[in-house]
């Protein structure tokens, strides 16, 4: 479940290795092009964890972010 903390949509996905969490963050980026907004992520061995905010509206979370949110979770 993505999390309102900061002023930003956050969650942290967990995967068996990093050969999952790399096709899984290269699913994000197919998806965020798409969408033209780009989140924050911080990639380790076996975890993905995503921060949402919109630089153009004083970096907020806006419907462009949970839009993606949206989009992310049905990759996973």
């Amino acid at each position: 479940m993505w999390k309102k903390s900061e002023n930003k949509l956050k969650k942290k996905f967990l995967f068996k290795n990093f050969i999952e969490v790399t096709a899984f963050f290269s699913k994000v980026a197919i998806v965020s092009e798409k969408l033209n907004h780009h989140p924050k992520i911080i990639v380790e061995y076996n975890s993905v964890d995503i921060e949402l905010f919109t630089h153009d509206n004083n970096n907020s979370v806006t419907e462009k972010d949970y839009n993606l949110a949206d989009a992310i979770d049905k990759l996973s």
